[in-house]
């Protein structure tokens, strides 16, 4: 991770809602976020520093009320950990570069290249057109 700010300086920096899901880990209500139903070509970048973390080439419909990817970007873009709050084993998706969370990953998208359904919060994610 390089990018490191302080709380308030990343209160600064986000919306009350982009800080609640990249700073303090929070999710958006399924099937209410911006970027679900984007179709555009282009990247996705985190909302917190900018960093591309996915290529739209690898979204698709998951079904699951968040955007969804088969692949990061790369495989510096994204770091995986292991999440298991809530009672339920899962793998927490942050951005590499400033330690934003952006969603989960899970291993059940069989009709996808890599089998993996990465679920992220739009409120985490910027899009740019290309």
């Amino acid at each position: 991770m390089t990018m490191n700010l302080s709380d308030q300086e990343w209160k600064k920096r986000l919306s009350p809602e982009q800080y609640k899901i990249l700073r303090q880990k929070g999710t958006e209500t399924p099937g209410t976020g911006e970027l679900l139903k984007n179709k555009d070509t282009g990247d996705y970048l985190c909302a917190a520093c900018n960093q591309v973390v996915f290529k739209s080439d690898t979204k698709f419909d998951s079904k699951s009320g968040w955007p969804s990817f088969y692949e990061p970007a790369n495989t510096q873009a994204v770091s995986l950990e292991q999440d298991d709050s809530f009672g339920m084993h899962r793998i927490e998706v942050t951005c590499s570069n400033c330690g934003g969370h952006l969603g989960h990953l899970f291993n059940d998208a069989y009709d996808q290249p890599t089998g993996m359904v990465f679920c992220i919060n739009s409120t985490s994610l910027k899009f740019k057109k290309q």
